[in-house]
């Protein structure tokens, strides 16, 4: 939430608590999210004072069609100092983004992604647009004037996001909401691309473009089979849910078959090729 906008003496009063764990020993760092214009001077003494190490800023959008349609009450001017006086301050910066917001395109979304890899962040989070019951959003998607992305949609943009920000060398903690009764409760979720492992779903999006990528350059290879190496662990990703991207990678380039192994030297998402005849 808006941590640093809510009363003052609450705010203090909670750092407090948290830093009497941190000067213990008992936890490592200490950590808030804000918005954007309720980051200043004051506001980063406190946090600095009271032990605070890490600044996670809701950077939505940049375009100004997106904040002023999703009513955010601040600019992006406002998202460009709030992240300059983080960073100055020697504070470490997260970027959270938004994908599939009103008005918003996947142009807007990958300059997003573009500025929180500009802008100094070392962390960042990617957040599918949700739509709740008995919100503002919810009444526009009943009347029309905004459809929600499905999860396929979601997916491809949230990909592309992802992409930027992993080769500016950002961090990615989390793609979609933390799975919560909410999402599971007919009376609160109402729309929107939910799926209890949205970051997986995002994560074989890109592997299937990537691996598309490399084998496109390669020629023709209708009836040939295919090796693709991965990270170790990735194997899951990089297959897909069901054989998703396995079956997608067959069909569109007409191969015999596909067979995914991992090499304990590949870092995420670098991905090797082996084109084998048919066996």
């Amino acid at each position: 939430g808006s941590f640093t906008g809510i009363d003052r003496a609450l705010m203090i009063n909670l750092l407090s608590i948290a830093k009497e764990y941190k000067d213990k020993g008992e936890v490592n760092s200490i950590r808030c999210s804000t918005r954007p214009d309720y980051i200043d001077e004051e506001i980063l003494d406190i946090l600095i004072e009271y032990g605070v190490k890490t600044v996670e800023l809701g950077l939505q959008s940049v375009s100004e069609s997106v904040l002023k349609a999703t009513k955010r009450g601040h600019s992006f001017e406002d998202e460009k100092k709030a992240c300059r006086l983080i960073v100055n301050r020697g504070l470490t910066l997260g970027g959270q983004m938004m994908i599939g917001l009103p008005n918003s395109t996947p142009g807007d979304e990958i300059e997003t992604a573009k500025f929180i890899a500009s802008c100094g962040a070392s962390e960042a989070r990617i957040y599918p647009t949700i739509v709740f019951s008995d919100t503002e959003l919810f009444s526009m998607t009943k009347s029309g004037e905004y459809t929600p992305l499905s999860i396929e949609e979601a997916a491809v943009r949230s990909a592309a996001a992802l992409k930027i920000l992993l080769e500016a060398g950002v961090k990615v903690l989390r793609i979609g909401l933390c799975d919560s009764e909410n999402l599971h409760n007919d009376k609160t979720y109402f729309a929107g691309p939910n799926h209890p492992a949205m970051g997986e779903v995002v994560s074989s999006e890109l592997y299937y473009e990537i691996i598309s990528d490399k084998l496109s350059d390669l020629g023709k290879l209708e009836g040939k089979s295919a090796i693709i190496y991965v990270k170790d662990g990735h194997t899951s990703k990089a297959t897909g849910q069901k054989g998703s991207v396995r079956h997608r990678l067959i069909s569109a380039f007409k191969l015999n078959d596909v067979k995914v192994k991992e090499n304990s030297s590949f870092a995420p998402f670098e991905v090797g090729v082996e084109i084998c005849e048919r066996t």
